[in-house]
């Protein structure tokens, strides 16, 4: 009996990683056909402003810290990711995509594992599936962003500490830091969370729960040497830290980032039913908590309270950082917390009744993909829904028609289009364009504009800014949301002399394209 007990073990655990390996395949299949007509799309906004010029840097050059974009003192975890996936396979937004596919499907398979570990196997499939669901997850499935890989890597330290695997939670978490220097939050909620439900650590839990900050530390060392700066660059760290450190700032990036979190999205349906749950969860395990004691037994140990302290700490930590620092508050710098989040939520709403459980998770998940589509009536970033494919559609179009012109014209925009007509790498030029940039397509971005400084004038809706913007109806709302108007075009036709040329549209997202009034450029174009 001895002698097969290793045996077993063995195929016990061969069986489980053919099992592990099978149900990564799967969800990549399933994730990666759920975007199939996604996965060829240029390099959209910061992929084509810092992570993919980041990762060719490391992919051409071997260069930890790029340099042909702006140092911003990100981890390199993913840079060399994608560099590795690009010498095995070939540099292409088709290899970058289903990059980030992979991490996605490893996200949600993290995540059904974690929800093993504390519920069901029916609770597990409802969380991945309403993940999988959420537009900002979906969105991102595809996107060459720090966010995603993050979630993935958190999500695997969350079910280290449940399960008491420390050097796995060390491993898990320090890849976290290494993917996003932010990750770091992991590492109080799991001090805290060991002091409270496990016996007092001993020094190898304390070097396991250290192991991230020694990798962040040296990272940090590193780049310092390389660059100056302990992390960023000037410019970096007055837009992200110094700028935001005001209280009247504080506050409005955190109604925002709550609002991110428990309204946006049809989040607030699943909020909602997760609250009646609650409810009856907390009278059902009241009712359990004084029928133990009555028979005087102890209360073991309850990995669902353990799930909901980590879910609620790492949540709590997250929201407060981002609210703090960042002078973007984009809703993608949450996403780590998600998975953890949509769990806890599935967790109570399976308090329910079985029969109205199961509705409201298909209500919700309607819901969710119906926001895929639909944008709300204030500005957002496009990255949070589908919004993000149109955008690079449309600058497609745009970037074919400027092509074709004969001649060298001049184009004045503004980024990300300027990266897109010179890099022909990000995918919408072959050869690079005579671009001229401008700030932003805001009035006194155009203040310096000289006449003679350009030919074609390329203006698109670089925000969204539907024609009932709630920003423009509620002063107070844009004042804290720090929202300015874009400039009327008929203001710029008439001061520079100009008539558009080419016109391009997709829900609501636009592309004009105007050209100097006394030379006739190709006839009106337009495509709606």
């Amino acid at each position: 009996m001895g002698c097969n007990m290793p045996l077993s073990m063995n195929k016990t655990s061969a069986n489980s990683r053919l099992l592990l390996s099978l149900g990564f395949i799967g969800t990549f299949g399933a994730v990666a056909l759920a975007h199939y007509p996604l996965l060829r799309l240029p390099y959209l906004w910061d992929e084509a402003g810092y992570y993919v010029p980041a990762a060719l840097d490391f992919f051409r050059h071997g260069l930890l810290v790029p340099q042909s974009t702006l140092t911003t003192g990100h981890t390199p975890l993913v840079s060399v990711c994608l560099a590795l996936a690009w010498w095995l396979l070939g540099f292409s937004p088709l290899i970058t995509r289903l990059t980030m596919v992979a991490f996605a499907a490893g996200t949600l398979l993290a995540l059904y594992i974690l929800g093993r570990s504390v519920a069901s196997r029916e609770t597990a499939i409802w969380a991945c599936i309403l993940l999988a669901l959420s537009p900002l997850f979906f969105a991102q499935s595809t996107l060459a962003f720090l966010d995603l890989p993050a979630a993935f890597t958190t999500t695997v330290a969350v079910w280290a500490l449940l399960r008491r695997r420390m050097a796995w939670f060390a491993i898990a978490a320090s890849l976290a830091v290494l993917t996003k220097e932010t990750a770091i939050v992991i590492v109080p909620v799991a001090i805290v969370f060991v002091c409270l439900f496990r016996k007092p650590p001993g020094k190898s839990t304390w070097v396991w729960l250290t192991a991230p900050v020694v990798t962040l530390v040296a990272w940090t060392a590193y780049y310092h040497n390389v660059t100056g700066f302990w992390t960023g660059n000037a410019e970096y760290l007055q837009y992200n830290l110094y700028s935001t450190l005001g209280p009247g700032r504080i506050a409005a990036s955190l109604l925002r980032r709550l609002y991110q979190v428990f309204i946006a999205g049809f989040n607030w349906l699943l909020v909602g039913a997760a609250l009646l749950g609650y409810r009856r969860m907390k009278a059902a395990r009241a009712l359990k908590a004084a029928e133990e004691t009555a028979m005087s037994k102890e209360h073991p140990a309850d990995p669902r309270k353990e799930f909901f302290f980590l879910a609620a700490c790492l949540g709590a930590i997250y929201v407060a950082m981002l609210s703090v620092v960042g002078g973007a508050v984009l809703t993608r710098y949450l996403l780590p917390m998600f998975p953890c989040f949509y769990l806890a939520l599935v967790l109570a709403v399976g308090a329910l009744p079985r029969p109205v459980m199961r509705a409201t998770f298909v209500l919700v998940a309607a819901g969710f993909v119906v926001a895929w589509f639909i944008n709300p009536k204030y500005p957002f970033a496009y990255e949070n829904n589908l919004s993000y494919a149109d955008f690079i559609r449309l600058h497609q179009q745009a970037a074919e028609w400027l092509s074709a012109q004969p001649g060298t014209p001049r184009i004045l925009t503004a980024w990300p289009a300027t990266d897109e007509l010179r890099h022909p790498e990000l995918g919408y030029v072959k050869r690079p364009l005579r671009v001229v940039g401008v700030q932003g397509f805001a009035p006194p971005d155009f203040k310096n504009v000289a006449d003679n400084s350009f030919d074609l004038l390329y203006l698109y809706s670089r925000k969204w800014d539907p024609p009932d913007n709630w920003m423009r109806r509620m002063p107070l709302l844009a004042r804290a949301d720090e929202y300015t108007a874009p400039i009327r075009p008929v203001f710029l036709t008439f001061r520079y002399q100009l008539h558009e040329v080419a016109a391009f549209e997709r829900r609501g997202q636009w592309v004009r394209i105007y050209a100097k009034s006394q030379s006739e450029a190709p006839g009106t174009v337009t495509n709606f």
